[in-house]
């Protein structure tokens, strides 16, 4: 998807380092997210829990609105970690709230616990790289407020 391996690795172990600032005392799953920007920059975010579960906020969101209150607003790749060995997805808010800041064709790294930089697809440790199109297909975004509407 056009992300140079270096720049990939090192979102990567910034979603692995986000991950180590998860407050997961109720779930114990941790998770943790990082968001590369257009200049090199990346942004960290580990999921929040509350006793409420309502209040609880996930990795995705909490880099995205660090990065968004921050002021940036463009993004080139999102990389989210769990502590299991499978390539875990965003949950459904999560997805739409990726959604509302970044590309269609932006790639998303669903990276597993135990990855490893050379695992093939379907091997131990793969990385799973998808675009936000396949993730949310058929998504609802901001333009989609702009369209002419029916009398």
């Amino acid at each position: 998807m056009g992300l140079p391996v270096d720049q990939r690795e090192r979102l990567i172990e910034a979603a692995f380092s986000a991950r180590e600032g998860s407050y997961s005392p109720y779930s114990k799953f941790r998770v943790g997210a990082a968001l590369l920007t257009p200049d090199g920059q990346i942004i960290k975010g580990a999921n929040i829990e509350n006793a409420s579960y309502g209040g609880t906020i996930c990795a995705e969101r909490t880099a995205l609105v660090k990065a968004v209150s921050d002021g940036t607003r463009e993004f080139s790749a999102l990389a989210v970690v769990t502590d299991v060995a499978n390539a875990i997805s965003p949950c459904g808010i999560c997805r739409q709230f990726i959604r509302e800041f970044c590309s269609l064709s932006m790639p998303i790294f669903l990276v597993p616990a135990d990855y490893s930089a050379t695992a093939k697809t379907g091997e131990k440790g793969a990385l799973l790289e998808m675009t936000l199109d396949a993730l949310l297909p058929l998504s609802f975004g901001p333009e989609h407020l702009e369209l002419p509407r029916g009398e």
